[in-house]
């Protein structure tokens, strides 16, 4: 089992930036692909970055490319999202997830154990 847990929410004006971390617990967490998910109020959660269990293949959604930036330090089990510019849509709740198997995926139902989320905040 292992466990997720998002720090770093807050509230930002337009143009700011945030930096979001999730401590996992567990021995294996070098191991997994890690990914941030985000879901705004009536929307569906989506995608947002994506990176494999050493660091070296990163994916990011159309939204956030150039403004997010993701990264992990596995001796601390820990995975950030750097998020520069933020936009109003950008508001919306920011979960961690983490992926048992190897191959990397930027799809929400393939991820096995997920953190209980993160606020997020953008005014204009």
């Amino acid at each position: 089992q292992v466990q997720l847990v998002e720090s770093g929410g807050g509230l930002v004006q337009a143009g700011g930036s945030l930096r979001l971390s999730c401590a996992a617990s567990g021995r294996t967490f070098s191991s997994y692909v890690m990914g941030w998910f985000r879901q705004a109020p009536g929307k569906e959660r989506e995608f947002v970055a994506t990176i494999s269990s050493r660091g070296g293949i990163k994916y990011y959604a159309d939204s956030v490319k150039g403004r997010f930036t993701i990264s992990r330090d596995n001796a601390k089990n820990t995975v950030y999202l750097q998020m520069n510019s933020l936009k109003p849509e950008d508001t919306a709740v920011y979960y961690c997830a983490a992926r048992v198997l190897w191959e990397i995926t930027t799809k929400v139902e393939l991820y096995d154990y997920w953190g209980q989320g993160t606020q997020v905040t953008v005014s204009s």
